[in-house]
């Protein structure tokens, strides 16, 4: 019995190691990254060389420029990746510098808070690519998320158009 049990532990670990959510990008380097909420899609680009595009999901409120937390808005604008999240409870993800210093003297003029910690990420549910259920953050598959994760680094220039 502790022969089996020694043998299931051992081809466990072994499908584990092959299932790492971290992957290696050689490739060109990502100057800068579109997301265009409209269609619903996300370009990653060296230059004026689109190297992969994505489909995503959205907040439960995607029409406009996130105004306040809360909203369920994505904001729009040039930003920056300028972190990332190994342990996301959304499998992986890589962070937005929203809000920047126009959002927040917006957001005080109406005297509301701008919120934050908007991210692109990954999923804990089944993507159907027809839904939008973020609280304003851009959902893609896991898969896709390993590789944005692997090819985008932070100081990334991100521009998100309507």
């Amino acid at each position: 019995m502790r022969v089996f049990l020694w043998a299931i532990m051992a081809a466990f670990l072994v499908m584990a190691a092959g299932c790492s959510r971290f992957i290696e990008y050689n490739g060109p380097e990502v100057t800068r990254i579109e997301l265009h909420k409209a269609e619903r899609m996300m370009y990653l680009f060296h230059g004026d060389e689109i190297l992969e595009s994505y489909a995503f999901e959205l907040g439960f409120a995607p029409n406009g420029h996130k105004v306040q937390e809360g909203d369920g808005r994505t904001p729009e604008g040039r930003y920056f990746i300028d972190r990332r999240n190994p342990d996301s409870a959304y499998y992986l993800s890589v962070g937005i510098s929203y809000p920047n210093a126009q959002d927040r003297a917006h957001a005080a003029e109406l005297g509301v808070s701008p919120g934050g910690d908007i991210f692109i990420h990954g999923t804990t549910r089944p993507f159907r690519r027809a839904d939008d259920w973020t609280a304003g953050c851009i959902a893609v598959t896991n898969a896709e998320m390993r590789q944005i994760y692997a090819m985008v680094r932070d100081g990334t220039i991100i521009d998100i158009f309507p």
